[in-house]
């Protein structure tokens, strides 16, 4: 591979999948985002639940990251401009309409995905994780005030993400056909294992990060790429999903819902991280190496400062002189 460009996936949604898009731009074009397809709320719910395709809001989100980094700064405007007023129109995002109307026309949603990257121009690839929409269900205590304890069965991605309880765990079914395993994306799970690198999160972790692990195929192939793997962590806990979470805890939860993967490397934010030492033990029990440094936007808070994060991705793949080559590297 000397001299080619690092091979990057990255693994999530939202925000979250946003800002490492934004930060991985700086090291390589060779960008493919996998993207969760569980979302059930706002435009990308009503077109999901109207004309029975693929949640597009998260989708659009990855494809407005790629096209900013790219210099397509009217297309990522457009992409994420929503319609006011009280009318049909209004809530829905131009990018969620383009991309539904593609799925319903050409009938195939990775085609209608390379369509789009074409259309506006980004080098990266945007692929879902499921060539279907998809459901998420999630055990939480918390809800009964008379056993705290307890749990109950909650269901649908905004519910989850919203439930004033504790997630303890999620499972994810196929929305289309109730009680079946959810299939996953062929193209997401061939990019996973031609990968360099694979990075998972930032994002809502029991909603957007997590889902992806619960798929079988595309769990299989975490596990037995021979690319280097990245858990890039929260800036903060997120109210209702992982309210009170430590660090390392973020990393618990992982390794319980899918404890054959291994890591090389987790990134943190320093100021984020109370313990450091308990968050490096829980990174070298996953296999891998904590990687502490500033990567918060100074000025807005809870995100990521794309060229601070860029840069402590670079340390954590052992990219010397802010180069993207992969020649001379050693990869685990």
């Amino acid at each position: 591979m000397a001299g080619s460009e690092v091979r990057a996936v990255a693994l999530g949604g939202g925000h979250g999948l946003h800002a490492t898009l934004t930060a991985l731009r700086r090291i390589t074009t060779e960008v493919t985002a996998v993207v969760t397809v569980a979302d059930d709320g706002g435009s990308s719910g009503r077109l999901r639940r109207e004309l029975d395709v693929l949640p597009p809001g998260d989708l659009r989100q990855a494809f407005a990251a790629l096209a900013a980094e790219d210099g397509g700064t009217l297309w990522a405007e457009v992409f994420q401009h929503r319609f006011g007023g009280d009318g049909a129109l209004a809530g829905h995002a131009v990018g969620n309409l383009l991309l539904a109307g593609l799925f319903e026309v050409l009938g195939d949603p990775v085609a209608a995905l390379d369509e789009v990257s074409r259309l506006i121009g980004v080098s990266g690839r945007v692929l879902p994780m499921s060539p279907e929409p998809l459901e998420i269900e999630a055990e939480v205590s918390g809800l009964d005030s008379d056993d705290e304890t307890a749990t109950r069965r909650i269901r649908g991605q905004v519910a989850v993400a919203s439930t004033p309880g504790q997630v303890q765990r999620i499972t994810l079914h196929s929305a289309r056909q109730p009680g079946e395993p959810p299939k996953a994306c062929r193209e997401a799970v061939e990019a996973v294992l031609g990968a360099d690198v694979v990075f998972l999160g930032p994002g809502s972790w029991f909603t957007s990060v997590l889902p992806h692990l619960l798929v079988p195929e595309l769990h299989d192939a975490l596990v037995q790429t021979k690319a280097t793997k990245v858990v890039i962590l929260n800036l903060i806990p997120q109210p209702g999903e992982t309210a009170g979470f430590s660090p390392e805890q973020h990393l618990d939860v992982l390794f319980q819902h899918a404890p054959l993967l291994r890591v090389d490397a987790v990134i943190a934010d320093l100021e984020s991280v109370p313990a450091p030492a308990r968050l490096r033990r829980a990174a070298a029990g996953l296999g891998g190496r904590a990687h502490l440094a500033v990567v918060a936007d100074p000025v807005v808070a809870g995100r990521h400062d794309p060229d601070a994060l860029a840069s402590c991705m670079r340390e954590a793949l052992g990219l010397t002189g802010g180069g993207n080559s992969m020649e001379g590297q050693q990869w685990r």
